[in-house]
């Protein structure tokens, strides 16, 4: 593994946000029933994006493919509301794809929103120890198959907001954020714990992100993206708006 940051990494461009969704949702399939040697550990995403992904691997076709009882689901970020809440990642993903696929119950792994919120970063953490093996991050063996990721306007991405602590984070896995231009304090995965991946999947649609795109894209070190790596592949998934095409 090379290794990848945001302008290196290979770019697809797609029709529209259906085209990325059903893209992505086929290209996982194939990852996960390639992975022989233990679980496919995947980080969700929020989004509008990932949510009509996980209403496609929902779907029949892929719902009875996909190797679900090896596979792990953890989360990007959460927002640090009740599960019931419609901010909560967690309840979209559950609504889209959970409730609708034979995974078993203790290979999804929620991001705790109760107690105090370096507490609940901290047990999060512990889980993903306890899955990885390891208390450090080992290179060459990989935290996540793969993280998927979406951009904000701001140039965020999971909860890896401007002018926040957490950017400025090198040892743990997961972490606390509290954004000045959004509502909601969060929990993130680190810069870290996602350049521990094989594979960080970028996926954008709408001319609403061609300009954060842009900037990501030609690094400027501004924008909490631009600071993403991988020991792996990192793949940006667009459709033309997005692109600026």
């Amino acid at each position: 593994m090379g290794g990848h940051d945001v302008k290196t990494g290979e770019m697809v461009v797609l029709a529209d946000g259906e085209a990325i969704a059903r893209y992505v949702a086929e290209w996982l399939t194939q990852q996960a029933l390639a992975k022989q040697d233990g679980p496919f550990v995947i980080a969700l995403s929020g989004g509008s994006t990932p949510k009509r992904l996980y209403e496609i691997l929902a779907s029949p076709d892929y719902a009875t493919r996909f190797p679900w009882a090896r596979t792990h689901l953890f989360f990007g970020d959460e927002r640090f509301v009740p599960p019931a809440d419609p901010a909560s990642n967690f309840t979209m993903t559950q609504k889209a794809l959970l409730s609708h696929i034979a995974i078993p119950a203790e290979n999804v792994h929620p991001m705790p929103t109760d107690g105090d919120p370096a507490a609940a970063a901290a047990r999060y953490q512990a889980e993903l120890q306890a899955l990885y093996g390891a208390e450090t991050l080992q290179p060459g063996r990989p935290l996540f198959d793969v993280v998927l990721l979406g951009l904000g306007d701001n140039g965020h991405t999971a909860s890896l907001f401007p002018r926040q602590p957490v950017l400025q984070e090198r040892k743990l896995w997961v972490s606390t954020c509290v954004p000045d231009d959004a509502p909601h304090t969060r929990l993130t995965l680190t810069y870290p714990a996602i350049h521990s991946s094989r594979h960080v999947l970028f996926m954008l649609a709408g001319a609403g992100k061609a300009e954060a795109f842009a900037k990501v894209r030609a690094g400027e070190p501004g924008e909490p993206a631009s600071h993403i790596t991988t020991e792996g592949e990192l793949i940006w998934l667009l459709d033309k708006p997005a692109a600026g095409l």
